[in-house]
């Protein structure tokens, strides 16, 4: 399916709304200003395989920029809007943008200078910007019939690397498909989630993450409804359930955590039974804080493990992860396979590296050393994301590490090197260690641990120096929430860095 298609079927059927504006697109409108996009791509030049950026907040026109490339053979980078210049440059560059499409209030982090640098051509929506043309008046100038030469094109997410430095996920699909073949995400949609063209699906995360993009794009395929709110609220979230009758939701922890913390009267004052299914992921969900959830809303809420890389997954229903708790799942699509550092399989309850097998393959845009480093040591066709864990004697998946120490806040992945590599530089470092330390809310926070120049200077003062530091270099969700201090960071004679013995002090305190 494709929603070229509901526009025929049900032209006037709400195919997403924008919260809290209200503002309502139609199928027959996304069909129609998809077409106009993809033909001004080509009038532009764009061919198959170019590629577009959108640096867009929570609006319709993210998705409609999505579909035109989409339908136009394109693919399309959504850049998040929470980077800072420096690093929305390198993915501009990195994945040979032709354009960029950005909200008015954001282009003041692309300075026109760099899109000449860079040969991009700059698009602005929600405001004119000098410098910057208006796509929404360029595209509406474009016929609205279909492009003679139509075929699928597909998102090319980043995510950061160890390095530091942001790493295009390129999928390698085989070009030349047609735009409505089906996906993997269309096919867990409707055989696990039951998602039909008649749901209503409620999306409160950022756009440009690769859950909420990929799920949203399977709705539109299927003919339902999209309510996207343009930031996650709590009470917001309950009062649009409630509203718009919606029947299927996706959250990660952190938003069950601020929908608990409301006051008992507050959270029952709003009518939530229209829900027949949530599904989360993204990071651990404490066992407390999904129980209570399923206490509040039912049991109906599912979870999944997976990567922006999709090579594979697991899933689990809401009665199976409540005699399997802790558990992210069973793969359907994929294979899951638990390897010791050689490659080695290891029997059940066996701790290894989580490898994936039969999922779609990927490749670390300009990166082939990473893109190897994902393969198996053995070569076999198995790719990991680095993540730790094993399966029990019925093969469910229970994961006990994370990718060498990221940092999982809110949903958000956060890779310490890139953090120490910049705390480090700082004259008053002698030493820095960064890692996630729990935290209620957002499930983990980033805390530096800092060995100084001078311990005298260990102080409060220095402490706020050091943040305004990184928030100077980095976006502010990647700066340290904490700054602790120690004499001597923990290191071996070869320089190695205990890490883990740092970290487990935090999370032993937590757990005492």
């Amino acid at each position: 399916m494709h929603p070229s298609i509901h526009s025929q079927t049900k032209p006037n059927h709400p195919a997403m709304i924008l919260l809290p504006e209200r503002r309502i697109v139609t199928y027959a409108e996304l069909d129609q200003r998809s077409n106009q996009g993809a033909q001004l791509f080509r009038a532009l030049g764009l061919v198959a395989g170019d590629t577009v950026a959108l640096c867009l907040e929570n609006c319709p026109e993210f998705f409609e920029v999505c579909y035109a490339a989409q339908r136009a053979g394109l693919y399309f980078v959504a850049v998040s809007t929470k980077l800072n210049g420096d690093e929305i440059r390198y993915i501009l560059s990195d994945s040979r943008a032709r354009l960029l499409i950005a909200s008015a209030s954001l282009t003041n982090l692309v300075p026109t200078a760099t899109l000449e640098a860079l040969g991009i051509i700059g698009y602005v929506v929600g405001g004119s910007v000098p410098g910057w043309r208006d796509f929404v008046a360029e595209r509406e100038a474009q016929p609205a019939f279909r492009i003679a030469d139509e075929e699928a094109g597909y998102e090319m997410l980043y995510s950061s690397g160890t390095t530091g430095r942001p790493k295009g996920i390129k999928p390698r699909a085989a070009r030349g498909q047609p735009i409505d073949a089906p996906t993997s995400i269309t096919m867990v949609s409707t055989k696990l989630y039951g998602v039909t063209g008649d749901s209503v699906f409620l999306n409160p995360a950022p756009l440009y993450h690769a859950a909420p993009l990929r799920f949203c794009m399977a709705m539109l395929q299927l003919g339902a409804t999209v309510i996207i709110l343009g930031k996650f609220d709590p009470e917001a979230t309950l009062a649009a359930i409630q509203r718009y009758r919606v029947t299927i939701a996706q959250f990660v922890p952190t938003h069950f955590i601020r929908m608990l913390k409301l006051p008992d009267d507050v959270r029952a004052s709003y009518d939530v039974s229209s829900l027949a299914c949530v599904f989360h992921a993204a990071a651990p969900c404490p066992i407390p804080v999904k129980q209570a959830m399923m206490d509040w809303f039912g049991p109906i809420i599912h979870e999944y493990y997976s990567g922006s890389e999709n090579n594979g997954g697991t899933f689990i229903g809401p009665q199976e992860w409540l005699t399997h708790k802790g558990s992210v799942g069973r793969p359907i699509m994929h294979q899951v396979h638990i390897c010791d550092p050689e490659g080695n399989l290891l029997p059940p309850r066996r701790e290894g590296l989580v490898y994936f097998s039969g999922g779609e393959t990927f490749e670390y845009h300009n990166d082939p050393a990473k893109t190897a480093e994902a393969g198996h040591p053995q070569g076999k066709p198995w790719t990991t994301l680095g993540d730790i864990g094993w399966v029990d004697e019925e093969g469910y998946l229970y994961l006990t590490d994370r990718k060498s120490f990221m940092i999982i806040s809110g949903g958000v992945n956060i890779y310490p090197q890139e953090i120490e590599n910049i705390l480090v530089t700082h004259p008053k470092v002698a030493d820095v260690a960064v890692i996630g330390a729990p935290d209620e809310e957002m499930g983990e926070k980033v805390v530096a641990v800092i060995q100084p120049t001078d311990w005298n200077e260990a102080d409060e003062a220095l402490a706020a120096e050091l943040i305004a530091f990184v928030r100077s270099q980095l976006s502010h969700v990647k700066a340290p929430r904490q700054i602790d201090f120690m004499q001597q960071l923990p290191r071996m004679d070869t320089g190695k860095l205990y890490k883990r013995l740092i970290r487990d002090q935090y999370w032993a305190k937590a757990s005492g």
